[in-house]
C-alpha cells in the first residue's frame, strides 16, 4: 500500500491493486476483473506480466496495431531466443509479411520457432469474448465431469494455452517483434541482470539519470545510478552496473560492483560488495567482503536469455548472487559468499554457500 501510494504521488497516475480470491491463471485473472478494466471505456489496453523487464515499446505496439490487422486485433510482443532456450517459452510462428500469428505453442517439447512470447500484450475489449468462450467451455466440461473430484475450476483460464492457441491462424492475433532488450525475472539473481539492462538503456536515452565522475566525488566506472539523497565518500569506487538507493551511506575506500544497494543501507569503510543485493536498512561492517556469483546469459550469444536457476542442484545450494534481506547486520572483517540472508539477522562470522534462516 505504501509503495503504491508513493508511486501514485511520484508519477501522478491512479493505480489500483486488484487481488484474485484464488489463482485464476493468466487469462482468468483479467476475465474476473473485466468490469473494472472496462469501466473507463478503453479502446484498447495493455496487459504486462510482472516478471519481465524490457524497453516496453508500448507506443510502437500501438502504431503497429494501426498498420496491421483491424481495430479488433490483438498484439503480442515477441523477441528472438536461441533454439535451445526457445523451448522454455511460448513459441510463435508468424507470417513474415503480415506478422499474423499462424501457430502458437506454449513451452513445446521440440523446436517450433525462435520467436518467443515476451508476456506483454495489447488487447481490445473483444479479448473478453474469447476468454468468455473458454470459460463457457470449461463450465460445460465441469458439468460433464460431475462424478470427478471437481478440483479444476472453470475460472482457471490460461491466456497462452487456452486463448492464444485458439486465436492463432484466425486473423485476430499479431506479433510485434522487438530488437530491444527483454529478459524474464524468475529469481532474485536476475534482478542484477535486469538492473544492468535498464542502466544500459539509461546511458542511451537518459544519460542525465546516471552518475558522472566529478572532482571531489567517488570514482564511477560504467553505468551507475546514485539516488540524490545517498551519501558517498569521495574515495569509494562504484561500478559497473551499480544502483544506490535512497539515503544509502557508502564509506571510505568502499568497492561496489554489479550490485543493488537498497534504501537506508550502510556500507562501512573499505567494504567490498560484488554481485550482491543489499536489503533495506542493512549494515555491512568495515573490511567485510560480500560477494555472489552472477548467473548471466551467454555473452557470446546475442539471443541468449537468462536461465531459470533452481535454488538447489544435486542437494547443494546453486552458487548465485548474494542477497541480504532488510535490516541485516554483517560484522567487520568477515566474508559472505554465495549466500542468502533472511531479514533481521545479525551475523557473527563468515558464511559460504548457505541460506541463513
Amino acid at each position: 500500500s505504501r509503495f503504491l501510494g508513493s508511486a501514485q504521488q511520484e508519477f501522478k497516475i491512479p493505480i489500483r491493486y486488484l487481488q484474485e480470491y484464488a489463482a485464476l491463471g493468466t487469462g482468468g485473472g483479467i476475465y474476473h476483473f473485466r468490469d473494472q478494466i472496462l469501466s473507463g471505456g478503453p479502446e484498447a489496453f495493455f496487459v504486462l506480466n510482472a516478471d519481465v523487464c524490457s524497453e516496453f515499446p508500448l507506443q510502437e505496439m500501438l502504431d503497429f496495431r494501426q498498420q496491421h490487422g483491424d481495430m479488433h486485433s490483438f498484439v503480442i510482443l515477441g523477441t528472438t531466443a536461441n533454439r535451445t532456450q526457445a523451448l522454455n517459452y511460448g513459441c510463435i510462428v508468424a507470417n513474415t509479411d503480415t506478422h499474423e500469428v499462424l501457430h502458437y505453442v506454449e513451452k513445446p517439447s521440440t523446436f517450433v520457432s525462435e520467436i518467443i512470447n515476451c508476456g506483454i500484450y495489447l488487447f481490445t475489449p473483444a479479448i473478453f469474448q474469447h476468454i468468455g468462450d473458454v470459460f463457457q467451455r470449461n463450465q460445460q466440461e465441469l458439468v460433464l465431469e460431475e462424478g470427478s473430484n471437481g478440483w479444476q475450476r472453470a475460472e482457471v483460464i490460461r491466456l497462452e494455452q487456452d486463448v492464444f492457441t485458439a486465436l492463432a491462424g484466425s486473423g485476430k492475433l499479431y506479433v510485434y517483434k522487438t530488437d530491444g532488450f527483454w529478459s524474464q525475472i524468475k529469481s532474485a539473481g536476475s534482478a542484477i541482470y535486469a538492473s544492468r539492462l535498464y542502466l544500459n538503456q539509461y546511458s542511451q536515452c537518459h544519460p542525465e539519470r546516471l552518475a558522472q565522475n566529478k572532482p571531489g566525488g567517488p570514482v564511477i566506472r560504467g553505468n551507475v545510478y546514485i539516488h540524490p539523497t545517498a551519501s558517498i565518500d569521495s574515495t569509494a569506487v562504484l561500478g559497473p552496473n551499480v544502483s544506490i538507493g535512497k539515503g544509502v551511506t557508502v564509506g571510505a575506500g568502499v568497492r561496489v560492483r554489479e550490485s543493488i544497494v537498497l534504501h537506508g543501507a550502510s556500507l562501512h569503510d573499505h567494504t567490498c560488495v560484488l554481485n550482491t543485493i543489499v536489503g533495506w536498512d542493512s549494515t555491512i561492517g568495515r573490511w567485510a567482503r560480500v560477494e555472489g556469483t552472477p548467473s548471466d546469459p551467454n555473452p557470446n550469444d546475442p539471443y541468449a536469455k537468462i536461465d531459470s536457476e533452481t535454488l538447489f542442484r544435486d542437494g547443494r545450494l546453486t552458487p548465485s548472487i548474494t542477497i541480504l534481506g532488510c535490516s541485516v547486520t554483517i560484522p567487520a572483517e568477515v566474508v559472505i559468499l554465495n549466500s542468502i540472508v533472511l531479514p533481521h539477522k545479525e551475523l557473527s562470522r563468515s558464511y559460504k554457500n548457505q541460506i541463513i534462516l
